[in-house]
């Protein structure tokens, strides 16, 4: 009987996390999110943000419209109104390379700044 019930547990346990994908209200809701920013149109793009009572430091970094990050989906999708507006919440990397060591004929860059 206790053997039943610690299969089921876990059997009930492993359903949660392959179902774990997001809601399709929220879904739905980030779908807006990406047809708002392609409108090019600020005012529209806030009123959805407003009406979905989305936090932008949470949501942009980890948004992925069309598999593409939001800002690099907002830039190819030539909405440049809209892309100013998110730009502060883009996620970059910085590569440092070590100055002390190399040649002065080498170039010297910084990556995805």
């Amino acid at each position: 009987m206790i053997k039943t019930f610690a299969l089921a547990g876990a059997a009930l346990a492993m359903s949660f996390s392959v179902n774990a994908a997001m809601s399709p209200q929220i879904e739905q809701t980030l779908v807006q999110v990406c047809k708002a920013v392609l409108s090019n149109n600020v005012m529209t793009f806030n009123r959805t943000m407003k009406d979905y009572r989305i936090k932008k430091s949470r949501v942009f970094p980890r948004l992925v419209c069309n598999g593409e990050s939001f800002y690099n989906f907002t830039v190819n999708a030539g909405a440049d109104k809209t892309a100013r507006k998110i730009a502060p919440y883009n996620v970059g990397s910085v590569t440092i390379k070590d100055i002390a060591m190399t040649d002065n004929e080498q170039t010297l860059y910084v990556v995805n700044f």
